[in-house]
C-alpha cells in the first residue's frame, strides 16, 4: 500500500513537470512568434511602386485636357511618360467624380446599386421640384440636379473645427483649420445624417433632395450646423494659440 501511494506521487510529480514545461515552451513560442513579427510588420505594410518618380498621373477628363491645352501645358506632357489610369477612371460625360462619392457614402454594406437607386430618385425628386418653379415663373432656376448637389456641398463645406488639446490638466476645445478632404467628409455626411433623421412617412430620397434644394439656397439645417459650428470655433479663439504651444 505504501508503495503504491509513492508510486502514485512520483507519476503526479511527473505529469505536473510536463506541464509547466510544455507551459514555458508554449509562452516562449508566443513571444517568439510576437517578436518575428514585430521585426517583420515593416517590411509587410511597406508598398513599393512599379513606376519612377518622374512618371505623371493620368489626365483623362476632357475639360481637364482642354483646360490644359488652352494654358499651353498640354505640350509640356507629350515626352513625359504617363501612368496608366486606374480601372474606375472613366472619360464620359455621364459620369461625375462627386456624385460617385456621394453615391459610396450612401451606400451601407456594400448594397450599391441600391444606394445609386436611391441618389438617382433623390435626382428625380429635385428636377421635379425645380420644373415646377420654372414653370410658376420663377427666374434663373437651376434644373440640372448635378450642380444642385456640387454647390449644396461647397454651402455645408465648414473652414474650422474644434480639436481637444490638453494643457494643464484640463482639455480646450482649440479651433483649427480644416483640410479640403475633411471638410467635404463632413459636408456629405451631414448632409446623409440630415435625411435620415426624418419621419417615417416620408422617404429617403424625398428628404434628400429637400436637404440639397435648401444647402443650394445657403439654408435649411445642415448650413446651420456648419454656422453653429463656426460660432463655437469663434467662441473659442482665445485658445487658437494652444495649437503651437
Amino acid at each position: 500500500m505504501i508503495l503504491s501511494l509513492v508510486e502514485v506521487l512520483a507519476e503526479v510529480m511527473t505529469q505536473m513537470k510536463y506541464l509547466v514545461s510544455l507551459r514555458s515552451s508554449i509562452v516562449a513560442g508566443k513571444a517568439i512568434v510576437n517578436f518575428s513579427r514585430c521585426l517583420t510588420a515593416p517590411l509587410v505594410n511597406k508598398q513599393y511602386s512599379s513606376y519612377a518618380p518622374y512618371f505623371v498621373e493620368p489626365v483623362y477628363k476632357k475639360e481637364v485636357q482642354k483646360s490644359l491645352a488652352e494654358s499651353g501645358d498640354l505640350s509640356k506632357l507629350a515626352h513625359v511618360p504617363i501612368k496608366p489610369a486606374q480601372n474606375d477612371d472613366t472619360s464620359s460625360v455621364y459620369h461625375e467624380d462627386i456624385v460617385r462619392k456621394f453615391t459610396n457614402y450612401v451606400m451601407r454594406k456594400g448594397k450599391k446599386e441600391l444606394a445609386r437607386n436611391l441618389v438617382e430618385k433623390a435626382f428625380e425628386n429635385i428636377k421635379r421640384i425645380q420644373l415646377e418653379k420654372y414653370n410658376g415663373g420663377e427666374a434663373n432656376v437651376e434644373t440640372n440636379p448635378v450642380l444642385i448637389m456640387d454647390k449644396a456641398i461647397s454651402n455645408c463645406k465648414p473652414l474650422l473645427t474644434l480639436t481637444p488639446i490638453k494643457r494643464g490638466g484640463v482639455r480646450y476645445q482649440v479651433p483649427v483649420p480644416i483640410t479640403e478632404k475633411r471638410s467635404q467628409f463632413l459636408a456629405i455626411n451631414w448632409l446623409i445624417m440630415a435625411a435620415k433623421e426624418k419621419e417615417r412617412t416620408v422617404h429617403f430620397p424625398e428628404k434628400l433632395a429637400w436637404e440639397l434644394l435648401d444647402a443650394y439656397d445657403n439654408k435649411g439645417r445642415v448650413v446651420k450646423k456648419k454656422q453653429d459650428l463656426h460660432r463655437q470655433c469663434e467662441a473659442n479663439r482665445a485658445y487658437a494659440h494652444y495649437r503651437w504651444s
